[in-house]
């Protein structure tokens, strides 16, 4: 038994310096039954490496130490990488929209730091943007918010990736001023 119990722990060390985690809401939920209310708990938590990738995740159970548990699983298995400019801003301003919810979100020069509201600020903090000016317009609902923001982050494009598709080189799509930094951003 003390044998499992090490592994355990082993595997906890390995995870904690990989990610970090921030909770975003948590809601008291009821399901009414024939005898009477089962309270639980809802989650909602963002995971990210703060090196570009991101993740959100829901769980739902009758404490609120389960609840955060499963939905921080779910966000560990739902993460997606996304290209940042010099690691700490967005390559180009984009939108992203889910159901009601829409979010624009705007490349900033250094020193801005993340403008943006509750739940979006949570995604940028944890994919390691540094500045962002983002505006969430439509749905407050923070599953939506965040929803719409990893829809936007989804649609990221870095230039690497753009003269890929073209089948160009990196210099033949930046303009000319942009063009030294981007050639040393793409050998490193």
């Amino acid at each position: 038994m003390a044998r499992d119990d090490n592994r355990r722990g082993g595997r906890d060390r390995d995870e904690a310096p990989e990610f970090a985690d921030r909770l975003v809401a948590i809601n008291r939920v009821s399901k009414t039954t024939k005898g009477g209310k089962n309270f639980g708990f809802a989650a909602l938590v963002v995971v990210g490496d703060q090196k570009g990738r991101v993740g959100f995740g829901k769980g739902k159970a009758k404490e609120v130490p389960e609840a955060i548990r499963k939905a921080t699983e779910q966000a560990k298995r739902q993460m997606i990488r996304v290209p940042l400019r010099e690691g700490r801003t967005l390559h180009h301003d984009i939108e992203g929209r889910h159901g009601a919810g829409k979010v624009v979100m705007r490349t900033a020069p250094t020193g801005t730091g993340i403008i943006a509201g509750g739940p979006m600020r949570a995604v940028f903090e944890m994919l390691g943007v540094q500045d962002v000016v983002a505006k969430s317009i439509g749905s407050a609902n923070p599953y939506n918010m965040i929803r719409a923001t990893i829809d936007g982050l989804q649609k990221e494009a870095s230039p690497r990736m753009v003269a890929q598709r073209r089948g160009k080189k990196v210099a033949d799509i930046l303009r000319k001023d942009e063009a030294p930094a981007a050639d040393a951003a793409a050998e490193a």
